[in-house]
């Protein structure tokens, strides 16, 4: 059809492209005029593409159409007019002119909020359905025949952005294209609007915004959403007019404690808490708002209300000046070739050494009370005004940060209540993604949603990857000296320890890890590796080498290990904590910082690792937590060009895809640990009770969610039945079910869509004519749980024998006697190389085999036997570069040469 495009807007922008896509033909655009100089988005699109694009200032005068704006439309021969977010009044002339008229787009469900200021209303009313509307033009206001409507959920907490943004704008733009495609079909209704239950409100303007107090809790809160972000929700208080913004309606009753705000007609004085500032209706009962606005137009934490003058510099009193020259002396002790302090005077320009600082330390203990001072405070405030500025605000109590405000997720599972950040985690803080966009993770034990977690958005990991860069070259974690940096990680480590039962219960909750497991290996070992990294950072050393001497001057060469900068972590959602742990202490012990981006599927346990580093004192900037999609977060980390390194577990197929991007974008460094096919070969000479026990791990630890896990069971003739049956046995032991019931030992698969592949992999197996033994199938009940499955007669060639399941499916091939050579040829036909095992009790076979096996790691009489202090890496296409040991740390550090002439 051809249509004529009367509106403004982002949104507008969006109806214009997706009909030009859908092969309409637009004839005209209509937008507003140019604001400062700046076009409409909507007629910047239209110009690319060379449409005609009309900036009428106005459309009528004294109540007529302007012929001459009239005249413009008809030469465009429009079959429809569609109004997206139209702003003016657009006569009837034009309204009626074309063949099919006119539709408009409005953000209520008709006839309720007729008006301009829809979406405000609809929150301050506290309406429990929201929606658009897409109707037929008419003479009246928002009065016309409906063509279509849909609906959403109003949510408790939305405000005029996200009601826009999660719904409104999305579904709209589909609606608006909806609507076209039914007046092309001819199929478009035109449904007389019922007066009933109709209403109308007007614009809402910052005069008619002031609150009423006298009213209950939830209808402030909803007058407070309903003016978020525009214009404002404001009051008189403090002397000042304050406008306040991100409120929440809290019915806990506890009332918090907190410094008292009185506002003239409220029933109670409000309470600046570190949650926000505590707002109180007629009712007694509570919301909480996070943002407060002052007459200067400064946007400051609600929290801060009470602070809001800490960044100006401080007026000593007369004890506090004495006790700055006291200090001053002090100064001048430590620094004898300095004249006379002053204010700019700079500590370690002026020549102290570490050891000065703790004598400053101690010094500032004598002469303030005991006051201890950390060593970083001295590092932070290295000029005299700013360390008594510092100084200062400490003795007055007023120097420390407020607690890390979190919006947590609460949860009374597993006889703990467990809080679980849900937001990203940029630069110190938790915060929403950009658009305040989220998604749901899910529990795997019955499928239901946890929570809604922080979607992040290329802005997003471009904030992330500017605050780590500035740690790295500008922080403090680049000046404290590598002792201190394994201080902070023992203590992090001390902290997981502390949460580790909570730590546990996330990881069964969102990754389907059976509760005992997750203790042990999941938070156990990644507390043991923070600690072991910790101890790694005051040992990375360089070399002096021998060079040829530059007669008759002598040369020194030496190399310094360094820290390579900004890393990104690309972790796998099978051991969500542990991956992130393998990695991050590496990364942080070497002196990185880092932008974490935890698989999508499975991310609370990463948010709460990045509170716990809050709470260890690591830096602002230093970790950051990324949830969202690997093809736009992780995609977005490999193209980054401030970032230096990418460590990524997970698929082959990835793997290559990050390997070309951290190619093209800056040649980043990069370790990689893929995809296996793990060859496990049990010879008849072997403890047999051992093999089938630990031939049972190497395919069902973790539910078969395990990277190294055993691919494949090469079983020598002469054992093979007698390995089988005794295997078929003990899987009908198997306890299978809730992963938080200490009884069980075989939880649910992750997530449905890999419990899928698991099924069609069986289903391919039986095609191909393995033999299923046991198992193959989902378990009829809720959530994503799966049998153990056994295939035996497994033949080389079969998809089967060369794919990696990553799920409990244990594949049994046999092979002759003695073969020795024969069944390595086959173990080592496949293009991974991650892991692999041989059960035998003849010590030289077991060498001989451990020699031949292609993979980077080889088991001999045990399984899955890894530890912190063992590197951990693949070959062929299993990947590169190595996790663990001392090995680890070379992925995060580079190498520089220096040598000095004299």
């Amino acid at each position: 059809m051809r249509i004529a495009i009367i509106g403004q807007s982002l949104f507008g922008q969006e109806v214009y492209s997706r009909l030009r896509k859908e092969g309409h033909q637009v004839v005209g655009v209509f937008t507003i005029p140019d604001k400062d100089g700046k076009a409409d988005p909507l007629a910047l699109e239209a110009e690319k593409d060379h449409v005609p694009v009309f900036k009428f200032p106005r459309w009528r005068a004294k109540g007529k159409a302007l012929p001459e704006v009239v005249e413009q439309y008809k030469c465009l021969g429009a079959q429809l007019n569609v109004l997206p977010f139209c702003s003016q009044f657009i006569p009837m002339e034009i309204i009626n002119a074309p063949e099919h008229g006119s539709i408009i787009y409005h953000p209520s469900l008709l006839p309720r909020h007729r008006g301009a200021s829809s979406i405000n209303w609809t929150l301050i009313h506290g309406d429990r359905k929201g929606g658009f509307t897409v109707f037929w033009a008419d003479d009246g206001l928002d009065t016309g025949d409906i063509l279509l409507q849909k609906e959403c959920e109003v949510l408790p907490d939305d405000t005029v952005s996200s009601l826009y943004n999660r719904f409104l704008f999305p579904e709209g733009v589909n609606g608006m294209v909806e609507a076209v495609r039914l007046i092309m079909e001819g199929k478009a209704p035109k449904i007389p609007q019922t007066e009933e239950g109709a209403t109308y409100e007007g614009i809402q303007k910052k005069e008619n915004a002031k609150i009423n107090w006298d009213q209950p809790a939830e209808a402030i809160h909803n007058w407070i959403r309903g003016n978020d972000k525009v214009p404002g929700a404001w009051t008189e208080a403090n002397g000042q007019t304050l406008t306040f913004f991100g409120s929440t309606f809290n019915d806990n009753g506890l009332v918090p404690e907190g410094d008292t705000l009185d506002i003239p007609g409220a029933s109670r004085p409000g309470i600046v808490t570190k949650a926000g500032l505590v707002l109180f209706g007629n009712d007694g009962k509570m919301l909480v708002v996070k943002n407060i606005q002052l007459e200067d137009g400064k946007m400051i934490p609600a929290s801060h209300f009470f602070k809001s003058a800490d960044s100006t510099t401080l007026e000593l009193t007369e004890e506090e000046l004495v006790t700055a020259e006291a200090i001053r002396d002090a100064w001048q002790r430590i620094l004898p070739n300095v004249a006379e302090v002053e204010s700019s005077t700079d500590f370690f320009k002026s020549g102290a050494a570490s050891v000065d600082v703790v004598r400053l330390v101690e010094e500032v203990k004598l002469q303030c009370d005991g006051l201890q001072l950390e060593n970083e405070d001295v590092y932070m405030a290295t000029t005299f005004g700013d360390f008594i500025q510092m100084l200062i605000r400490k003795l007055r109590g007023e120097d420390g940060e407020e607690e890390q405000v979190i919006d947590y997720v609460e949860k009374s599972i597993n006889n703990l209540t467990i809080r679980m950040p849900h937001q990203l985690f940029i630069n110190g803080k938790f915060v929403d993604a950009e658009g305040a966009k989220t998604y749901e993770t899910i529990n795997p034990t019955d499928g239901t949603a946890i929570c809604k977690v922080s979607l992040a958005q290329i802005s997003d990991v471009d904030q992330a990857v500017a605050a780590a860069k500035d740690a790295f070259e500008n922080g403090v974690w680049g000046k404290i000296n590598a002792r201190d940096r394994g201080r902070l990680l023992y203590k992090l480590a001390d902290l997981m320890e502390e949460h580790q039962e909570e730590l546990a219960t996330i990881e069964s909750v969102d990754s389907g890890a059976v509760y005992t497991l997750a203790l042990k290996t999941h938070v156990g070992m990644s507390i043991q590796t923070f600690r072991y990294f910790a101890g790694w950072c005051d040992k990375i050393q360089g070399t002096t080498i021998p060079i040829n001497q530059a007669r008759p001057n002598r040369n020194l060469t030496f190399t310094k290990k360094e820290p390579v900068g900004v890393c990104g972590i690309v972790i796998p959602w099978n051991y969500p904590l542990m991956m992130l742990s393998w990695k991050t202490a590496a990364c942080l012990a070497a002196g990185n910082t880092l932008v974490i981006k935890p698989a999508q599927v499975t991310p609370l346990s990463a948010l709460k690792f990045a509170e716990l580093t809050v709470k260890a004192g690591i830096p602002k900037g230093v970790v950051n937590v990324l949830p969202g999609s690997g093809s736009l977060v992780g995609q977005r980390l490999s193209d980054h060009p401030d970032v230096r390194k990418i460590g990524f577990t997970g698929s082959t197929e990835i793997g290559k895809h990050i390997m070309k991007s951290c190619a093209i974008s800056n040649v980043k460094k990069v370790s990689l640990e893929l995809g296996g096919k793990s060859p496990l070969i049990i010879f008849a000479d072997c403890d047999l009770s051992k093999a089938v026990q630990m031939g049972m791990s190497s395919v069902f630890f973790n539910k078969g969610e395990n990277c190294i896990a055993a691919g494949r069971l090469f079983l020598e003739d002469s054992i093979h039945d007698q390995f089988v049956q005794k295997v078929v046995g003990e899987v009908k032991k198997l306890k299978i079910g809730d992963p938080l019931d200490r009884a069980t030992n075989h939880g649910p698969q992750n997530h449905q869509a890999h419990l899928q592949k698991l099924i069609e992999y069986c289903e391919k197996g039986v095609k191909e004519g393995a033999t299923l033994v046991y198992g193959g199938k989902q378990i009829p009940r809720p959530g994503f749980f799966f049998e153990p499955t056994v295939f035996t007669n497994v033949e080389d060639h079969m998809f089967v024998a060369q794919e990696e399941s990553f799920g409990p499916i244990m594949i049994i091939s046999r092979f002759p006697d003695g073969d020795i050579d024969g069944v390595l040829q086959r173990a080592n036909a496949t293009e991974f190389g991650l892991a692999s095992g041989v059960f035998t009790q003849n010590v030289n076979k077991a060498l001989y085999v451990s020699d031949k096996l292609q993979a980077g790691t080889v088991f001999i009489n045990t399984y899955n036997k890894t530890d912190v202090a063992a590197p951990f890496g693949g070959f062929k296409q299993s990947g590169f570069g190595k996790d663990l040991g001392e090995a680890a740390l070379n992925e995060y550090l580079k190498i520089k040469t220096v040598t000095f002439e004299y």
